[in-house]
């Protein structure tokens, strides 16, 4: 799946499930507390712009020859979470009316998967690797250590429920541990599998490609041990897709061909756990041709898209679902959006610059959504569902 990922994934499907200390447990034995949200609106005055960090992160190991620039985000609850970066992480417990300073080192973080406020993984490559490794903290970031996965491919996404139990999803499958990442048992996953999600250890969907058709999107309810087709899709292309699930909502991203700094995509939903499905919209275009199920002439249905390239899907309980997404050629950043489970769908334009986006929205109406490539990588937060957006830090791609 494309990172995105997911995926989740998902902010997933565990978003806004547990209630979390407003405390940050950054440091090795030291917890560092910050004020609560409403308090520091009427005692303090938020900070603006960098919040000063910018000066301190590129002192970091990993950092100090490089852009500041961000990779993920994922927020525990509305006022606490983690941004993520090339070489850096940082956190917030007041809904981003301060930050700091969490870690600065070799790793480039690309997804960030915190199933509670100390224990979380990562996702994470370094300057002088094209690898891409697997690393677990235990005391909220501060410091990392890597996990080997021998005889595993490299994981595209990540998703844990708890401190223990989690997925990570390769190009073409799924594996699973029960011990915090130590051990991975393989999934069974139908052949030419592109993406895979599980939303209990029973029940999971997965895109599968058939050359010279199209796609199929196929679900489990036995952990794999059968799967049976729940929607064809046609394409004259196949490049893969990614998925996301919460409750009852299933969601496939179909991605086309790409050209022209253009990528053609379909948005297809589910309200039944997969039994019956709906295009919510196909984006086709002239640089990359027709999206997944569109007709020949290029034509999708639907509303227009919210940007050019996606970013990744969140999905709070059974109806409510955004996307973000990004467009290169227009340096913009928007976001779409669903309250019931796809049968209508908003688009808004968040007025920002970028080019790539992702999102974490913990409660059904409050998200966060980093820019992840552009001049201006920034942080920006929601509390009416995506209508209006509030810059919460920001830094310039040329900061000294």
């Amino acid at each position: 799946m494309r990172m995105k990922t997911i995926k989740n994934t998902k902010t997933w499907r565990r978003v806004g499930a547990t209630a979390l200390s407003l405390s940050l447990a950054w440091g090795m034995g030291l917890v560092h507390t910050l004020p609560y949200a409403g308090a520091a609106s009427s005692s303090t005055t938020c900070g603006k712009g960098d919040h000063g960090l910018s000066s301190e992160l590129k002192k970091g190991n990993g950092v100090e020859e490089q852009n500041l620039q961000f990779t993920d985000i994922d927020f525990l609850n509305p006022n606490t979470g983690r941004a993520a970066g090339q070489g850096f992480l940082i956190g917030t417990s007041n809904a981003g009316c301060t930050w700091q300073s969490i870690y600065t080192g070799q790793w480039q973080f690309k997804q960030l998967n915190f199933p509670n406020n100390v224990t979380g993984y990562a996702l994470a490559g370094t300057k002088d690797s094209s690898a891409t490794y697997l690393i677990r903290t235990d005391d909220g970031g501060s410091n990392w250590k890597r996990l080997d996965t021998p005889g595993v491919p490299t994981f595209k996404q990540i998703d844990f429920s708890d401190k223990n139990t989690g997925y990570g999803y390769t190009y073409n499958g799924a594996y699973r541990t029960a011990d915090g990442g130590v051990t991975w048992t393989k999934v069974s996953t139908p052949a030419n599998t592109r993406a895979v999600t599980f939303t209990t250890d029973k029940l999971g969907y997965a895109v599968v490609v058939v050359p010279g058709v199209g796609y199929k999107l196929e679900k489990t309810t036995d952990g794999g041990k059968t799967w049976t087709t729940a929607l064809r899709v046609k394409s004259d292309t196949w490049n893969g897709g990614d998925l996301y699930a919460s409750g009852s909502q299933v969601w496939a991203v179909l991605y086309g061909d790409a050209g022209m700094s253009q990528q053609s995509y379909s948005l297809y939903a589910s309200g039944d756990q997969g039994k019956q499905w709906r295009q919510v919209f196909a984006q086709s275009t002239a640089g990359a041709g027709p999206a997944p199920g569109a007709n020949m002439e290029g034509k999708g249905t639907g509303p227009a898209n919210p940007g050019g390239h996606p970013g990744n899907m969140a999905l709070i309980g059974n109806q409510t679902a955004y996307l973000s997404a990004g467009s290169p050629a227009a340096d913009k950043i928007g976001i779409g959006r669903s309250f019931d489970a796809g049968s209508t769908w908003k688009n808004i334009d968040l007025k920002a610059s970028g080019a790539s986006s992702r999102i974490s929205f913990p409660a059904a109406k409050t998200g966060w959504l980093v820019v992840t490539s552009g001049n201006t990588p920034a942080v920006y937060e929601t509390t009416d569902g995506g209508i209006t957006w509030l810059s919460k830090i920001s830094f310039h791609s040329d900061q000294d």
